[in-house]
């Protein structure tokens, strides 16, 4: 059995040049993510829609999962935490609970295409997808400001707010895939927030 080659790890883009065909790459997996299923969106029709070569294509993003994690970076990117810091008369909870639920319902808005980022961030498991971790950490970093924490945070704060996201996550599946309306989506978020950030040390 032919030995199969190693997949390299995804180049990062430097020049200008470089740069804007990252961003149409990024935005044809836009369009298509959101007119198809993730198992139906082709990498030939990506890099057709953003006329680059295939090859092209796959040197910055080796598969499909690389791909719409990219796309989730690239939203979250758009995100500038210092407008979200929280004022001392402000109650904590009620504020990331806001936050979160801003989150959910634009993706919410464009279920298809949030579906597939979400599987991507959970099929990117033992991958080399750098941007999965840049994504883990921004999460944290945005949730750790928000709550004035991003100073010098104890362990136990970003273990707070890393609990947080991941109760987010589930109530964002489980919203996406239509178990759960929106209303509900907000009271379990409410509460968890409640009860996980109530008197951080």
């Amino acid at each position: 059995m032919p030995r199969l080659p190693e997949a390299r790890p995804p180049a990062k883009p430097s020049s200008q040049g470089q740069k804007d065909r990252h961003s149409q790459m990024l935005r044809a997996a836009v369009k298509l993510g959101s007119q198809q299923d993730f198992e139906r969106v082709q990498m030939q029709d990506v890099a057709a829609e953003s006329e680059v070569a295939i090859a092209t294509l796959y040197r910055y993003f080796p598969s499909k999962v690389h791909l719409f994690v990219g796309v989730m970076r690239a939203e979250l990117e758009k995100v500038d935490p210092r407008d979200l810091q929280v004022d001392a008369d402000q109650d904590l909870g009620a504020v990331v609970t806001d936050l979160l639920m801003l989150f959910t319902k634009e993706m919410y808005a464009n279920r298809r295409l949030s579906m597939s980022m979400i599987q991507s961030i959970i099929l990117s498991e033992g991958l080399d997808s750098p941007d999965s971790a840049v994504i883990e950490e921004a999460f944290l970093a945005l949730l750790l400001r928000v709550a004035g924490w991003h100073r010098d945070p104890t362990e136990d704060q970003r273990r707070r707010c890393w609990l947080v996201i991941q109760c987010w996550f589930g109530v964002l599946v489980t919203t996406l895939s239509g178990n759960r309306p929106l209303e509900s989506a907000e009271q379990d978020l409410r509460r968890a927030c409640e009860l996980l950030l109530a008197v951080a040390g």
